[in-house]
């Protein structure tokens, strides 16, 4: 079987990368010849509970320290901004779920009106506004399903806006973290299925990111310490192998973490949450004309030298950029639409 590379742009050095695909030739047979042949297979094995049994056969059988450190060496894991002792580490989820010295090693613009990325993460912007060079959204999420099909009031709100989408890969910090500075409005659960996120799965599947299950928050920025760019859903969605989004907001590193409810006013760039274990999804959505992405992702995601598999599968460039957790990834737009 025909493994397509997948490249996306390393956003320090501008140079492209070749991503190492967990597990690459498994899910495409998964989401190639099971989902073709063996549809009732194919639904099991993207059920909950397949999820949560795979997770625990890849996550949490031991592995012992030096299994760990092999991987962590592997995936350039920067064992030394680690919290905890990675010596200690002795399964794959320890390693997964590992905090870092996210205010030395993250740090966080001084512009408060910044919106930072929410993840360590590959990512890509666009718009729901057709006519738009960025218009992507049928892609990867029907729009409406993607907020929830019980929520009119944020379709409505968010109609013709612009997003952003933030894939987790295995060998990256799992925790997400808070985008922009507001108080929670909205915070609710999705229902749907567990499909990987892999970019050879995510074209195989229409619209994915809005079939699996997802937790959504809704921040409004226009208050007194927000970041001053309207309302903003954040969005988290699970994937194969992720069984559970913990909520764990905390004002000051990682200390007396908290769930999320209305009401709350959550500062940016602290942690929200936490994906258990493996690769996932974070979808950030603004509000029409209220930012204006940052010039180099817009410029890198054009980029016509990279072999992308989503340019591959769309037929236009659509290359990501890896970014880090609380990094610039956006401005407030100040009214004007992305073009």
């Amino acid at each position: 079987m025909h493994q397509v590379v997948h490249q996306y742009v390393d956003r320090k050095s501008g140079r492209l990368e070749t991503e190492r695909l967990y597990q690459d030739r498994l899910v495409t047979f998964f989401y190639g010849r099971v989902r073709e042949h063996m549809p009732a297979v194919f639904r099991m094995l993207t059920s909950r509970t397949s999820t949560r049994l795979l997770g625990y056969l890849n996550y949490d059988t031991r592995w012992g320290s030096g299994a760990c450190r092999k991987f962590m060496r592997e995936n350039a894991i920067d064992l030394e901004e680690c919290l905890d002792d990675p010596e200690r580490f002795s399964t794959a989820r320890q390693v997964f779920e590992r905090r870092i010295h996210y205010w030395t090693t993250r740090p966080i613009p001084q512009d408060p009106y910044a919106v930072v990325s929410p993840a360590d993460a590959r990512a890509l912007v666009g718009s729901f506004q057709n006519g738009t060079s960025l218009f992507i959204k049928e892609k990867f999420f029907e729009y409406g399903e993607l907020l929830g099909n019980d929520r009119p009031v944020w379709q409505k709100e968010f109609a013709d806006g612009d997003f952003a989408i933030f894939r987790l890969t295995p060998e990256k910090y799992h925790y997400n973290h808070v985008p922009v500075a507001g108080v929670v409005l909205d915070h609710y659960e999705v229902n749907g299925g567990y499909h990987s996120c892999n970019p050879g799965a995510a074209v195989q599947i229409a619209t994915p990111y809005s079939k699996n299950r997802r937790v959504v928050t809704i921040i409004d920025t226009n208050v007194a310490g927000g970041s001053q760019v309207g309302k903003v859903a954040m969005i988290e969605i699970v994937a194969l192998m992720i069984g559970e989004i913990v909520q764990c907001y905390s004002m000051h590193r990682y200390d007396v973490p908290t769930i999320i409810v209305p009401g709350m006013f959550l500062e940016r760039g602290g942690p929200k949450s936490l994906f258990r274990p493996g690769s996932s999804t974070t979808v950030l959505v603004f509000q029409k004309g209220r930012v204006r992405f940052a010039p180099d992702l817009l410029a890198n995601q054009r980029r016509a030298d990279a072999c992308s598999r989503y340019a591959r599968s769309f037929g236009l460039p659509l290359v990501e950029t890896d970014v880090r957790v609380r990094s610039l990834i956006a401005h407030p737009g100040q009214g004007a639409s992305v073009c």
